[in-house]
């Protein structure tokens, strides 16, 4: 009698709520905030992201929640404790059985173009070029 109560009520029942805790990467202590199991992980960057801003908390980060990325903070496929793999922005919250998460900003890696090389190679050889003189026209004083 008291398990068919028991499924008429999980039957109807809202999505469970729950209490994450984000550490920012750079930042001095975490973000916590209670959310509920079918909340999108893009949803929860960006509260996370409202919030850190709202506290005054440094480094700034900005608002823009598609420059960060979210990894549950014990994974099963992890190494030092962070997963491997970040949470798929428009996964929810729930399917990830965390509730440590730790929240980085995308590292955005420079595009350059065959001139770009180019001009990188030239300041190199201009730089040890300049060395070279500096230590070549290096006088030593005599007393």
């Amino acid at each position: 009698m008291l398990l068919q109560k028991q499924r008429k009520n999980n039957a109807g029942a809202k999505p469970g709520r729950f209490l994450i805790t984000i550490n920012v990467v750079g930042s001095s202590g975490p973000i916590r905030f209670v959310v509920n199991e079918d909340d999108v992980v893009a949803g929860i960057i960006d509260t996370a992201l409202k919030s850190y801003a709202r506290e005054g908390r440094l480094p700034l980060l900005g608002s823009d929640a598609n420059n960060f990325l979210l990894y549950c903070a014990n994974s099963e496929s992890d190494v030092f404790g962070i997963s491997v793999a970040a949470l798929s922005p428009w996964e929810p919250i729930g399917g990830s059985r965390g509730r440590n998460f730790v929240l980085c900003k995308k590292q955005i890696q420079p595009q350059l173009s065959k001139g770009g090389t180019e001009m990188i190679s030239d300041k190199r050889s201009a730089s040890w070029k300049a060395w070279l003189n500096k230590s070549l026209n290096f006088k030593i004083s005599s007393h």
